[in-house]
């Protein structure tokens, strides 16, 4: 049995294990550390299907398991993150009825994260570029979010919210019809790739500027691009004239 055949399973169960470690880290209210292992798990993620290609050794259980370690890196632990926060936040007057049960709204994200995942590999429209939001992208937004932003965020009045909505837009997003186009190069030429240039140069400027809350900011940026590209494409030729 070839040992090569196992390597990609292998950097997927690493997503998985960093996946855990972030939710453990999350509920414990170590949302730097979360961050830090779901940011590890992204860069499984990424080497993973990688390697698959590379050595030709792609196969349905490594599709399978990709997407369960998914869902527990970029869908459980943010939901656990986001229950942490609606912990600790004092909740509104209005909301007092359900200061109880509200911290557990928090893992209906972890529940369409897993439904975008499942749409996503049956999907054959997603090969080179994505139907709604990618859960690793939103996860990364809420980590950043939290870890860059969230002595600001828990100093509103408003804050729980806040947060609720956003959670409830991410639901959305993920298993949105919104086509999210994807930084896959198939040349290094401008003709073509302006937006994925211009996209990239503003990322980095963001990251630059912002830091960790950078993170968050391009990722809504990435939401606003696809939208704004998403209108234009369906405009009726000849509108502009």
């Amino acid at each position: 049995m070839s040992f090569t055949k196992h390597i990609p399973n292998a950097i997927t169960c690493c997503n998985l294990i960093s996946g855990c470690i972030a939710v453990t880290c999350a509920l414990w209210g170590n949302l730097e550390a979360a961050l830090a292992w779901m940011v590890a798990g992204a860069v499984f993620d990424f080497f993973d299907g990688l390697s698959a290609r590379v050595l030709g050794v792609s196969s349905s259980i490594g599709k399978e398991l990709d997407s369960l370690a998914d869902d527990v890196t970029f869908g459980v632990a943010p939901s656990a993150m986001i229950f942490y926060e609606l912990q600790v936040l004092p909740i509104p007057d209005y909301l007092s009825g359900v200061r109880d049960i509200l911290p557990y709204t928090a893992f209906l994200m972890a529940a369409f994260s897993a439904l975008r995942l499942a749409k996503f590999n049956l999907d054959e429209r997603q090969t080179t570029s994505f139907i709604g939001l990618p859960t690793p992208a939103n996860a990364l937004f809420w980590g950043s979010l939290f870890v860059g932003l969230g002595p600001r965020i828990e100093s509103l009045s408003w804050a729980v919210p806040l947060i609720i909505g956003l959670m409830l837009l991410s639901c959305w997003m993920l298993v949105s019809e919104i086509p999210m186009f994807a930084l896959k190069f198939k040349h290094w030429g401008w003709r073509g790739n302006e937006v994925k240039y211009v996209f990239a140069a503003t990322a980095l400027f963001m990251l630059l500027a912002f830091s960790v809350a950078g993170i968050a900011l391009v990722v809504a940026w990435y939401v606003l691009v696809s939208l704004f590209l998403m209108i234009y494409e369906r405009k009726p030729a000849g509108a502009d004239k």
